[in-house]
């Protein structure tokens, strides 16, 4: 399935939690919520703001930002622009 998000929005892939630390397991319960992520696509912007995300940027994002859908068995974040802290630039 493809998704093409409208106006200010963005579509980001979550980094994977980490799952280990030091040996030690955690569960799913007690893994912290990843704050960065890969722009998966991004909508057109609006007249109002300019779209600067593309679609292969690697973000920061606030903790609380998105709504998480499932599609394909893979969870995603949908979110404004706005929500977006800052690009990582490698």
């Amino acid at each position: 399935m493809t998704i093409k998000p409208l106006s200010d929005r963005v579509l980001i892939e979550p980094a994977k939690a980490e799952e280990v630390v030091g040996g030690i397991i955690i569960p799913d319960s007690a893994k912290e919520k990843p704050l960065k992520g890969i722009v998966r696509a991004a909508g057109g912007g609006t007249k109002d703001e300019e779209m600067v995300v593309k679609a292969g940027d690697t973000v920061l994002y606030g903790k609380y930002a998105g709504t998480e859908i499932e599609v394909d068995g893979e969870k995603l974040l949908m979110m404004r622009q706005s929500d977006i802290l800052a690009i990582i630039e490698d």
